[in-house]
């Protein structure tokens, strides 16, 4: 199949998780390795790449979901989530059973550019995204990925000059593994005291220490709140805020795309708009999105902020 492959102008991933890092470079290798030359990589979060304009001729998209919006010739897109967009001119590989990364590497591999290395990565890869908890290796899997979380996508691409391999017992894993057996358990408590209503089906979980997507995983798991939805919030330093969903029974994905977010149907997130500018407007935000009260009076501090906010178009 890839002999076949069109020359991609770009190769476009999923900025925000290992498995965009790892499927975006394992395409810009392929395309190197058929084309014999260097395709930009850019990485995209889910609302920017809502709205982003599909100008290429070529491209190759992956951990993306595929879109009718996609469905042009000479377009490839490699990718696991669920759709129910049938192609008819682009070229689709997907499968919801593997990772992005894992079918990347599938294709990499026709080419020859597998290794051992790759393989250990791959799978450590495959086993975090898809949150295989019964994996043996799945406590040091979502280490590989929390160093995404924590240090994110393009500042490890940097600091591995691209050569993912690298990551395989880099030492900042040893930060991980400290993060995960002291700061987890300790998190996982307070995070427990500290829930608050979003809407009558979404709570927001507070966290102060510790690996958030697992401390959440565990709250859904352990049943201790009465919200199918959990949301955490993370304020990037450049202060946009991202929102970070998850459920047990698939509602987590038809939350996020109320704010123009994307994901798996039990692990999806979003970008807020950049009039949010912390965590109380955040929270505040996302009340009037998901439970908007008509005849209350906006609170005098934040009239200015939704003044700048152009709200989605599922609430207008």
């Amino acid at each position: 199949m890839t002999n076949s492959l069109p020359k991609p102008d770009v190769i476009l991933t999923h900025e925000s998780d290992l498995d965009g890092l790892v499927a975006g470079v394992l395409l810009q290798r392929l395309a190197g390795k058929l084309f014999d030359t260097e395709v930009r990589l850019e990485a995209c979060h889910y609302n920017y790449w809502k709205v982003r304009e599909l100008r290429e001729k070529s491209a190759w998209v992956t951990d993306l979901a595929f879109e009718a919006r996609l469905d042009k010739p000479n377009w490839v897109v490699v990718d696991h989530h669920a759709t129910e967009a049938v192609p008819q001119n682009a070229r689709l590989v997907h499968d919801v059973t593997k990772s992005a990364g894992r079918l990347c590497y599938e294709l990499c591999q026709q080419q020859g550019l597998g290794s051992p290395a790759l393989d250990r990565l791959v799978h450590l890869n495959n086993v975090a995204d898809l949150f295989l908890e019964d994996d043996p290796d799945f406590e040091i899997a979502a280490d590989y990925a929390n160093l995404v979380k924590t240090y994110q996508f393009w500042n490890l691409h940097a600091l591995l000059n691209g050569q993912i391999e690298k990551l395989l017992d880099h030492p900042l894993l040893e930060v991980m593994e400290v993060k995960r057996r002291i700061e987890n358990p300790l998190g996982l408590e307070w995070s427990k005291q500290n829930i608050t209503e979003i809407s009558p089906s979404v709570g927001y979980v507070e966290t102060v220490i510790g690996n958030n997507n697992l401390i959440v995983h565990q709250l859904l798991e352990q049943k201790n709140t009465r919200y199918p939805v959990l949301v955490t919030l993370f304020k990037k330093p450049n202060n946009v805020v991202i929102a970070s969903f998850r459920s047990r029974n698939g509602e987590a994905l038809k939350v996020a795309e109320k704010f123009q977010g994307g994901g798996h149907a039990n692990a999806s997130g979003a970008t807020l708009p950049k009039a949010v500018r912390n965590v109380s407007e955040a929270i505040f935000y996302m009340r009037e999105v998901l439970a908007p009260k008509k005849d209350a009076p906006l609170n005098n501090s934040l009239e200015g902020l939704f003044a700048a906010i152009e709200l989605p178009k599922a609430v207008r």
